[in-house]
């Protein structure tokens, strides 16, 4: 999914408006940090959703 961040950018290396490629895991978002190459978690509660993973599913008949 994507999500963008709300919160507040000096906190951490996210950026305020920025929109991020994250997947939600144990009820954070996961959100991979390619400068140092590894995967984040944030509170949900700083983010608002910009788009959702649409299921691969066939529709039925």
């Amino acid at each position: 999914m994507k999500v963008r961040y709300i919160g507040d950018y000096y906190k951490v290396y996210l950026k305020r408006g920025e929109v991020y490629e994250a997947e939600l895991v144990d009820g954070f978002y996961r959100i991979y940090d390619e400068d140092d190459e590894q995967d984040y978690g944030y509170d949900p509660r700083y983010f608002e959703i910009v788009e959702e993973r649409r299921s691969h599913a066939a529709p039925s008949m």
